[in-house]
């Protein structure tokens, strides 16, 4: 089966420099994408609330929140897990160096807030670390045609998919390219881990991909 997208939901910049915006003006979410192949069913990126994902999942394609089999998180941030309590029957994964670059900043996190309890903030850690511990290293191919695309930069272990068709191929690039701005001006976000490393990511992202699917933006022709 060739590996059909869909976007489910177009996702948007809480602050989008490219359009003079100083601060944050909006919720910041990712896009999500619905990818079919042979035996998944995969959402990649739910940044919207579950309640808001799943009801997107009914108006946007034939399927339901448990039909779907994997969710693939390109990077690990809240504009790209907020909505994964909708999918629990899903296996969850993203790319092993975003997992254990999440994981280690998240348990310094909570040994500093287990010395002060009284302030709040040991529940939200463990619920996050709760959720990073169900999420399992991706396969270098998810399905015939799906296959792992390492674009570190953003975040240390961002990472895409690219879909194989006959005669194009289309790539999911999370936060390696975020907007069709950030495309036409070849620009990286500027929250970026690593700057130099992020470039370099864009560079091969739009030189490999006939169809961009950007991380905040509807998908888009490559360049």
């Amino acid at each position: 089966m060739i590996p059909l997208p869909r976007v489910i939901s177009i996702g948007t910049l809480a602050q989008n420099t490219l359009w003079n915006e100083p601060r944050d003006t909006r919720t910041g979410h990712a896009t999500t994408t619905l990818v079919e192949g042979d035996g998944v069913k995969i959402m990649v990126d739910p940044g919207l609330p579950p309640q808001v994902v799943a009801a997107k999942v009914g108006e946007r394609s034939p399927l339901q929140p448990a039909d779907i089999t994997h969710v693939f998180l390109t990077s690990f941030q809240d504009d790209t897990i907020r909505g994964l309590a909708a999918f629990p029957r899903a296996t969850w994964l993203a790319f092993e160096s975003e997992i254990e670059a999440a994981t280690i900043p998240l348990q310094e996190q909570l040994q500093i807030a287990s010395d002060h309890p009284e302030d709040g903030g040991v529940e939200p850690l463990e619920t996050r670390l709760r959720m990073l511990e169900r999420i399992n290293p991706a396969p270098e191919s998810l399905a015939q045609g799906i296959d792992l695309f390492p674009l570190a930069g953003v975040t240390p272990g961002l990472c895409g998919l690219l879909l194989a068709q006959p005669r194009k191929t289309i790539l999911i690039t999370g936060d390696a390219i975020a907007t069709r701005e950030h495309l036409a001006e070849a620009q990286v976000l500027p929250t970026c881990w690593n700057r130099d490393l992020a470039q370099e990511s864009f560079a091969e992202a739009i030189q490999i991909a006939d169809i961009i699917i950007p991380g905040r933006d509807n998908l888009l022709p490559g360049v």
